[in-house]
């Protein structure tokens, strides 16, 4: 099961998915951190299946994404939100940001 939400901006939809088994973790690696503990509100939306994030998000209004962990990630390679070339990892979990930029 996969956390997301949607936060709605003036630029765009910022979207924040992650692993349900993730939601209370720290992940740390060297330089890198995620703290999803303690940003849980962030990520914590709706609990859904990853058959129905493609359903859930405007890919002509996203603005940015933050997709942490592999059911999460995958579900967002799926439906074009980032590319499979892009995924980083964090303790062998993958994680992913995405941006776009307007001029």
């Amino acid at each position: 099961m996969i956390y997301i939400k949607i936060h709605n901006t003036d630029n765009g939809d910022i979207v924040a998915m992650c692993d349900s088994s993730l939601i209370d973790k720290v992940l740390a690696e060297g330089e890198v951190e995620i703290n999803i503990k303690d940003y849980s509100e962030f990520y914590k939306g709706e609990l859904v299946e990853a058959g129905k994030v493609p359903k859930m998000i405007n890919l002509g209004h996203l603005f940015s994404a933050n997709i942490v962990g592999k059911e999460s990630v995958d579900a967002a390679i799926k439906c074009s939100i980032i590319d499979k070339n892009n995924v980083l990892k964090v303790n062998k979990i993958p994680y992913a940001n995405a941006f776009r930029l307007k001029y």
